[in-house]
């Protein structure tokens, strides 16, 4: 399995926690409180359809609501396939942390 890029990652973690509240504006309001940063919404579609794509999360179509004129909230959640590429990548960042606490960090 490919390793999922640090943005994947990111994405794929608020998909997680969000736990069926994973929607366009959820996940950038996580990605926010966690990064300190505001992505475009393009930052994380874009991702968001990739990771459809490569069969990591699925799409779901919430309910039609007023307040959107009717329309179907898009959520998203993680697949087995997701949470594996996800364990996949942690392990990757622990083993450089590691490397990096024995090396350079253990130098500070």
């Amino acid at each position: 399995m490919p390793l999922i890029t640090r943005t994947e990652e990111i994405i794929l973690t608020a998909v997680i926690i969000l736990k069926g509240n994973a929607y366009g504006i959820t996940i950038r309001d996580y990605i926010k409180k966690i990064t300190g940063e505001e992505w475009s919404f393009a930052n994380i579609y874009d991702p968001l359809n990739k990771l459809t794509q490569k069969e990591y999360v699925r799409k779901i179509e919430g309910e039609p609501t007023p307040e959107r004129g009717g329309r179907r909230k898009i959520l998203y959640e993680i697949t087995k396939d997701g949470m594996l590429a996800l364990k996949d990548i942690q392990e990757v960042n622990k083993t450089i942390l590691v490397d990096l606490q024995n090396t350079a960090f253990g130098k500070l």
